[in-house]
């Protein structure tokens, strides 16, 4: 099954780590990254820019939208995330509480719904 981890850094902390410390917590995913792989684990992940680089689109009534970021008042923001394949949610569980960005980030851990079309 897959499972998408989704990791939000808190708007008060982001970029508030040592350069120091930030090169570690790269090298860490990157190291862990690898070890997913290994493990066929690794589907995808990616980390993503700062909200103010985002976009929202909305159609209503037949006409698009745009909004520049950041646009939503909120203390977390998504910072990257993983698609990972496990047999359960213990083993998702097990595997998204290795992610480096989890000892200073929130991970949220979702199964993902495989959608069919009727019959």
């Amino acid at each position: 099954m897959r499972y998408l981890c989704l990791i939000y850094n808190s708007a008060d902390t982001d970029g508030t780590l040592a350069p120091d410390e930030t090169d570690e917590l790269i090298r860490a995913h990157f190291t862990f990254d690898e070890e997913l792989c290994r493990e066929g684990i690794m589907i995808h992940s990616d980390a993503l820019e700062m909200p103010d680089k985002a976009t929202v689109l909305r159609v209503r009534n037949n006409t698009l939208s745009a909004t520049d970021g950041p646009y939503v008042e909120t203390k977390e923001h998504l910072a990257g995330f993983y698609v990972i394949e496990a047999p359960d949610m213990v083993k998702a569980k097990e595997i998204a509480g290795r992610i480096p960005s989890a000892r200073f980030s929130a991970v949220e851990l979702r199964p993902v719904r495989m959608l069919t079309l009727p019959d």
